[in-house]
């Protein structure tokens, strides 16, 4: 029997999506129950956060880069910054994104954008950024299904299409693009590591094809991970002790001699073959069992953070990360459910060369399943009830800012280092919880905070 339902999305964070039209009627829902919301922060603390905060003139592409400054000094000299969320449904989070990203580019030396989306879906669309090869609207109608429904949009082909022009003018200084999770491997990333092991160790090559019989995906992505869900929790777990020993047979296999060349392509392999493993690791888990949940949930973080790390340190590059709020920041918003996050661990590899961003809105749309998840709805919210995090930030004249949290006046960071409610949303609205008490400065070190939200443009499925 599959998983409960419940258990599995806190387990993976994932949300199943039928393949329904997506419906264009707003829904409004209620308000998450708070008890009791606490009071207003008082008018000289709004004064305080208007006073550090630094107007934002626009959220997407094609601004000049005046009011982008402030965020880029806070950057600082940061290898890597996690750029978060509060809902993935939303137009106004990934436009920000682009738009950060390419002035990072241009005035900071950044030069990969990573996705919280499979990492064998950013070796397509890198590839695609780089050397122009494959169609990205075929790449991301194909990949981004599922539990990735909510990548397959409009800003995010935007900002793909830019990095392919970008490299088209710069050939010899190319950005690249990076899926950081594992929650669907596609067939070429086993392609690419059989394929490898057949050029230049051919008699490994039989004992590789045993160990991966029956796991590449032969069906479509969603069907795919369906399927490995609904797998009995034993046979889960012999796949994965499969993987293991697949990557315990590369490791133990180093290329003998050869150049600079030889020895980055074994890497690549060696890497493709780790997250391969860390699929059917992250697929292993008891999903009946509370505990494991919560360890199937630090997994796929500490996973994912592990795979930027990879990334930041082959490559050389520094890296924008674009993920949830609860996965780029330091602290958990239910540590129950996941006791640690991405943003932590790489806190832990990175120190201060990690900056974690965080977004927080007023009022508005955004896309995300129904609690049943029959269909993707346009979902709307009102202002925020007095006493959380964002109704006194809506507060702040600005309609969009960006408040660097650890310059803020002292009375301002006291106020911003107390946990608040927070709306945080997942793929589906509402579910059990969509609000939690969230200290903004223990999670981020940087807050971006939109008066207003609209949904975002997803493309079609078909």
């Amino acid at each position: 029997m599959p998983p409960p339902r419940p258990l599995l999305l806190a387990a993976l964070a994932l949300a199943a999506l039928a393949p329904a039209a997506v419906a264009l009627a707003p829904a409004v829902a209620p308000a998450p129950a708070v008890a009791p919301a606490p009071a207003r922060a008082p008018q000289p603390v709004v004064a305080l956060l208007e006073g550090a905060a630094t107007p934002l003139r626009a959220t997407g592409p094609g601004a000049g880069p005046g009011d982008l400054r402030p965020l880029g000094r806070a950057v600082g000299d940061a290898s890597v910054v996690g750029m978060g969320e509060a809902t993935h449904g939303s137009h106004e989070f990934p436009a920000t994104k682009d738009r950060v990203f390419r002035h990072l580019v241009r005035e900071h030396g950044f030069r990969t954008f990573a996705l919280e989306a499979a990492w064998s879906t950013g070796v397509l669309l890198d590839a695609y950024v780089r050397y122009g090869e494959g169609d990205p609207r075929r790449i991301m109608r194909e990949d981004f299904q599922y539990t990735y429904a909510l990548a397959n949009t409009a800003e995010h082909l935007a900002l793909i299409e830019w990095m392919r022009d970008h490299n088209r003018r710069h050939p010899h200084d190319p950005v690249r693009f990076m899926g950081d999770d594992w929650g669907y491997t596609g067939p070429e990333l086993y392609d690419r590591v059989t394929g490898h092991v057949a050029a230049t160790r051919p008699e490994l090559a039989p004992r590789l094809d045993a160990l991966y019989r029956g796991l590449r995906p032969t069906v479509p992505s969603a069907e795919y991970q369906k399927r490995y869900l609904a797998k009995p929790l034993a046979e889960r777990r012999e796949m994965a002790e499969r993987t293991g020993r697949a990557l315990a047979l590369l490791r133990s296999s180093p290329p003998k001699g050869g150049d600079g060349r030889e020895a980055d392509a074994y890497a690549w392999t060696l890497r493709h073959a780790t997250v391969i493993d860390q699929t059917a690791r992250g697929y292993a888990f008891d999903f009946d069992d509370p505990r494991q949940v919560a360890a199937g949930m630090r997994y796929r973080d500490e996973a994912m953070a592990d795979n930027i790390a990879w990334w930041h340190r082959h490559t050389g590059h520094k890296v924008l990360l674009s993920g949830h709020n609860n996965h780029v920041g330091y602290e958990p918003e239910d540590p129950e459910v996941l006791p640690r996050t991405q943003g932590a661990f790489l806190r832990d590899r990175l120190g201060a060369r990690y900056r974690a961003v965080g977004f927080t809105f007023g009022q508005g749309s955004f896309k995300a399943t129904d609690p049943e998840e029959r269909e993707m709805l346009t979902h709307t919210v009102g202002p925020p009830p007095p006493g959380g995090n964002e109704d006194t930030l809506d507060r702040v004249r600005h309609d969009r800012y960006v408040l660097d949290l650890r310059t803020a006046p002292p009375a301002a960071r006291r106020w911003l280092a107390t946990a608040r409610p927070t709306r945080s949303v997942g793929t589906a609205y509402p579910e059990e919880r969509t609000t939690y008490d969230i200290a903004l400065a223990r999670s981020y070190d940087v807050l971006i905070h939109l008066s207003r939200v609209r949904a975002v443009d997803l493309l079609p499925v078909s």
